[in-house]
């Protein structure tokens, strides 16, 4: 068997078992756009937490580190951190905290809508 026969056919079967899906370009790109939607989704967790700390909720009051007299409240510094570290692992590989984000984003709108229309 020549060389070129061999190289063809080695060729071919990683045609077979690797699809243009899979490519490096693309696997960038999907992960870019899981990288802007878990920032789109921080965007909208920071702006339905400042919307609970100013809304005035006396069970916002109660707890003391979620008072928004201080500067900057500490759980927005918190909420900060688990965007940044969601961010920075699924940068690096880890795209099965991405689902995990967005359930606790869904959460935290439910939990905002309960607070912000007095059902709590």
């Amino acid at each position: 068997m020549s060389t070129n026969t061999t190289a063809d056919l080695t060729k071919s079967a990683k045609l077979l078992t690797k699809g243009p899906w899979q490519s490096a370009k693309g696997e960038r790109q999907r992960r870019s756009m899981v990288l802007i939607v878990i920032f789109l989704l921080g965007i909208g967790n920071f702006a339905m937490h400042k919307a609970v700390l100013e809304s005035g909720h006396p069970m916002i009051e109660r707890i003391g580190w979620m008072r928004p007299r201080s500067r900057v409240p500490v759980s927005l510094v918190l909420e900060f951190a688990i965007l940044l570290a969601t961010l920075l692992f699924v940068a690096n590989g880890w795209p099965g905290l991405a689902p995990v984000y967005a359930i606790y984003s869904a959460l935290n709108a439910i939990s905002a809508w309960a607070i912000l229309t007095g059902r709590i």
